[in-house]
């Protein structure tokens, strides 16, 4: 990437020259000036033979003279533009650079959308299967047993969830994909959830819920958020349970974040973000930011995208949320800070 602050330092570059050069035209005007006057002096001393020799020498005296005075005006002239002109090339770095973070947030966010929209068409063609339907409507240990085989399958093929949850109306869970790795979810009451309170409350096939960011006990505590549905026979027919599947937040995040295209250098005084609508952490290239920490983000009212810079001497670029076709994002944020070079 071309440095945008390659323009700053060239123009101070070219000051520095031309206040070289012009410094020694001035070095040279009053040598010149010290000679003339040393001749008038010679020529006083010659008397009426040095009558002729004072006349060149009281020229040469002026036009050095002239020479400062013009050396002087280009000196104001130059200071002048090139104060404007590294002013303006300041303006167009910082432009620059700040464009290109809120450029680079829109696409982390934006690949984001389309990954989660992507879990919002999974979850309501999962909730039409076959299989879970027939566990929710025996509810006998076979039909459970089978629904549980069918979503292993289901997760061998998508590697993006940590499991999928299939809960009667009462909010029990009747069977999941992966019992052996979490072994406290079969059995476990969920009617406290989100993610199953809203499903359940769902009136039509095509409806779903997409769950904030958040800790899963009954996943060994990883970080997730949950996609439900409800679960019918038929599109008309009434609510039999629900599913929940659970997207693996921690990873898929980090590998978004991590493939922002920002140089080595550039990464190295950057810190890559996905905030939600209050400004809290989701996501960050920081080790150190916790799910959940509060930042201060700066946006201007009306522009769902943009930069600032911070009191610490960072650019902060940001770009709001755009959703993809059906699925109209939460209000997220991808945020990138980026410490301005030396």
């Amino acid at each position: 990437m071309i440095e945008p602050e390659r323009i700053v330092t060239l123009s101070r570059e070219v000051e520095a020259l031309a206040n070289r050069g012009i410094s020694d035209i001035q070095m040279i005007t009053r040598q010149t000036r010290l000679l003339a006057i040393n001749a008038l002096i010679e020529a006083a001393h010659a008397g009426k033979a040095g009558q002729g020799f004072a006349v060149v020498a009281e020229e040469v005296k002026v036009i050095s003279e002239r020479i400062s005075r013009i050396a002087g005006t280009m000196t104001e002239d130059l200071q002048a533009s090139v104060n404007e002109l590294t002013a303006l090339g300041e303006g167009m770095c910082f432009d620059v650079r700040g464009q290109r973070l809120a450029d680079l947030s829109l696409n982390m966010i934006e690949i984001m959308d389309r990954n989660l929209y992507e879990r919002t068409c999974d979850v309501r063609w999962w909730a039409t299967d076959a299989s879970l339907v027939d566990a929710l409507k025996s509810a006998d240990e076979q039909a459970c047993a089978y629904a549980c085989e069918r979503l292993g399958i289901i997760l061998d093929s998508y590697t993006v969830y940590l499991d999928i949850w299939l809960a009667d109306t009462r909010g029990r869970v009747i069977a999941t994909g992966r019992s052996s790795v979490y072994g406290k979810t079969v059995g476990a009451n969920v009617s406290d959830a989100p993610w199953f309170r809203m499903a359940l409350q769902h009136t039509r096939s095509d409806q779903y819920h997409a769950g904030n960011v958040c800790v899963e006990p009954l996943l060994n505590s990883a970080q997730t958020c949950a996609f439900s549905a409800a679960v019918r026979s038929n599109a008309q027919g009434p609510v039999m349970g629900v599913i929940g599947i659970f997207f693996d937040w921690e990873n898929q995040a980090r590998s978004i974040i991590n493939g922002v295209r920002l140089t080595e250098e550039e990464r190295s005084r950057s810190c890559v973000m996905m905030v939600d609508a209050s400004n809290n952490i989701l996501a960050s290239s920081n080790p150190q930011a916790s799910l959940g920490q509060r930042i201060a983000l700066t946006t201007k009212a009306g522009q769902a995208s943009g930069y600032s810079v911070q009191p610490n001497n960072a650019l902060q670029g940001y770009s709001l949320t755009p959703g993809f076709e059906t699925y109209p994002g939460m209000g997220w944020y991808g945020v990138i800070e980026q410490q301005l070079p030396e």
